[in-house]
């Protein structure tokens, strides 16, 4: 059997597939996936966590005395 790797993307999902069985090879899938949503959350929350742009963490942009 003479088979053309194309990328190493490819050669890991081959040598996955001859050396894991098809249960293991879902579950390594679904903790990959969950480690990306995991990310996306993250993000998502360090984004809603971030201060509005010039504001303060007094809260006012005013620094100065009253007019």
């Amino acid at each position: 059997m003479r088979m053309r790797i194309r990328s190493v993307g490819v050669a890991l999902r081959f040598a996955e597939s001859v050396l894991l069985s098809g249960g293991q090879r879902q579950a390594r899938r679904n903790a990959w996936a969950a480690v990306c949503e995991n990310r996306r959350y993250a993000a998502d929350r360090r984004h809603d966590d971030a201060p509005a742009p010039g504001v303060t963490a007094g809260g006012s942009r005013h620094r100065g005395p009253l007019p």
